[in-house]
């Protein structure tokens, strides 16, 4: 249900969603689990949730509306937090903490990214709204910032909590490890496709009257930027 609730609700409501809503869901996991749950629930519970990040990841590869684009790819990201809060111990709780509200900002940022050309080309097909670099250029660089958090690029705060995921899940089970990082590279094949694909080409001939971007937009994508920029330089922040 969540990639449909993302996908037609309005922007507020996605981005909301995303940033907020789903990381009560993650906090109530954390409070909620018991410490104590038997290996023969958490196997399968693990498996289901590390399984569903590569079958998002493939999704999103697929995918030609940029909404359910980024819906599934928060339902991925969601997923690597499931399974760390599952193991219950100091170093996997404190990544899904750090991946929540990295996640959160990434996410948001793309779904509002995703209504301002939605508002200028009034489609979501990512094919209508390929050229936007010669449109609007500044947004090319929020768009650029946005796609590299979210495919968690070196330093900024995603690839932190997505390694203690992973590291945490390796020490749990070894074999956890093909299919985090089989994720982790699916996650950046679909985030460069998406980048290059809605700011390279040419413009579509009901493109060509796109008006640039807003004072109010740029200010709306500087908020989401500016906190995982300083979260980045100094993660202590969070704690």
């Amino acid at each position: 249900w969540l990639p449909k609730a993302h996908v037609e609700a309005p922007i507020a409501g996605s981005m909301v969603l995303a940033a907020v809503l789903l990381k009560l869901g993650g906090y109530g996991i954390i409070r909620m689990a018991p410490t104590n749950i038997s290996t023969t629930l958490i196997y399968p519970m693990i498996a289901m949730a590390t399984w569903g990040v590569i079958m998002t990841g493939l999704t999103c590869l697929r995918k030609t509306d940029l909404k359910a684009l980024i819906a599934y790819s928060s339902v991925g990201h969601m997923g690597l937090v499931a399974s760390a809060t599952l193991i219950q111990t100091p170093w996997s709780t404190s990544g899904a903490v750090i991946l929540m509200i990295a996640h959160g900002l990434t996410s948001s940022m793309l779904f509002c990214l995703a209504n301002m050309l939605y508002e200028r080309t009034n489609t979501r097909m990512l094919i209508a709204m390929r050229g936007m670099h010669k449109a609007m250029p500044l947004m090319t660089s929020y768009w650029l910032i946005a796609s590299l958090t979210n495919l968690a690029l070196p330093p900024t705060i995603n690839l932190i909590g997505e390694i203690q995921i992973m590291a945490t899940l390796f020490n749990w089970s070894p074999l956890t490890i093909m299919m985090t990082t089989m994720g982790a590279t699916i996650t950046a094949i679909y985030s460069l496709q998406m980048f290059m694909t809605t700011q390279q080409g040419r413009l579509t001939k009901d493109s060509k009257e796109t008006y640039p971007a807003q004072t109010r937009e740029l200010l709306i994508m500087l908020l989401h930027a500016l906190p995982i920029l300083l979260l980045t330089l100094n993660l202590e922040l969070i704690y």
